[in-house]
């Protein structure tokens, strides 16, 4: 009897041990197609056929693009099960994976991402509170603070934390921020337990923007929650108000950003994620009390060796 097939989209650079030692059990296949289209007609010629697991990357978007109905509809029908390495799966379109006969089945990793973003998110928090951005890139050009110096930062203790989307990063953050004095509230589609919300309180969407010192999205992104964040909700918030994203970076609308940066109702910012990454919106890049890292919130050996 043959082995059944497993499909590598993306590479493996950590887990190498674990996934040769599936070749006990099963065929492991690799495409040779480098874009959609030759994917897609790879896919149609039958070279897949028998496939019934896959284990793809984010960076695999590159060969077989998003996961849309299109290429749902072209998979092998063989196909059962999708192993997405990754917290947030935007990628791919559940309700065509749902709508297949049988459903293909998609998993992801949310619990082994959560303690590094989480960190990365404080990292944001600080820095974005004190004011570090300008004075780092003033040191490097030798000008040691800055001439002039910039403003004062704010310290976390006493400061009122909002997270919108109180999932394992959330609670994982919220943790990490108790440590620094901060007082959090926070509003999820549902209200949490009082064991998974830890002491935090639970408010309304508008309750949030409206008292939040520092907002902090850690929410999936999906057709309801794009540009969840805006013109109107910045203008909801406190004047001064520092904001920081480490969750899909079209949660939030960064020409929006961009104006209430400009405007200072937003004092300053910390981003992870961007809303057409790699690019960065000209306006972030040039405002000096923005913090930006290039999506590194997983980018640790422990936490990628732990998510593949």
């Amino acid at each position: 009897m043959s082995k059944p097939k497993v499909l590598l989209l993306g590479t493996i650079d950590h887990a190498h041990k674990i996934w040769d030692s599936l070749s006990s059990i099963a065929e492991l296949v690799n495409p040779s197609a480098s874009n959609r289209a030759k994917f897609i007609e790879e896919c149609k010629s039958g070279k897949y056929d028998g496939v019934k697991a896959a284990y793809r990357t984010f960076a695999s978007v590159s060969v077989t693009g998003l996961w849309d109905e299109e290429l749902v509809n072209v998979l092998p029908k063989s196909l059962e099960f999708v192993a997405h390495n990754g917290a947030g799966y935007d990628q791919i379109d559940i309700q065509a994976c749902s709508a297949r006969s049988p459903p293909l089945r998609v998993s992801n990793v949310p619990t082994a991402v959560d303690d590094a973003t989480a960190d990365v998110n404080v990292f944001l928090i600080l820095g974005a509170l004190r004011g570090f951005n300008s004075s780092m890139f003033a040191l490097r050009e030798g000008k040691f603070k800055g001439n002039p110096p910039p403003p004062l930062g704010h310290d976390p203790e006493g400061k009122t934390l909002g997270i919108l989307g109180m999932g394992g990063i959330g609670r994982n953050l919220k943790k990490k921020c108790d440590a620094f004095g901060m007082t959090t509230i926070y509003h999820n589609r549902k209200k949490l337990s009082d064991d998974l919300a830890g002491g935090a309180k639970y408010v309304s969407f508008e309750e949030l923007l409206k008292t939040s010192d520092v907002i902090s999205l850690n929410l999936p992104l999906n057709k309801n929650t794009r540009h969840i964040i805006s013109t109107a909700e910045f203008a909801a918030m406190k004047p001064g108000v520092v904001i920081v994203n480490t969750a899909r970076g079209a949660v939030m609308d960064e020409a929006a950003l961009v104006a209430a940066l400009d405007a200072r109702h937003v004092a300053s910012c910390g981003l992870d994620v961007y809303e057409h990454e790699p690019n960065i919106h000209p306006g972030l890049i040039a405002n000096p009390h923005v913090m930006l890292v290039p999506h590194m919130g997983t980018w640790t050996l422990e936490t990628q060796t732990s998510m593949e």
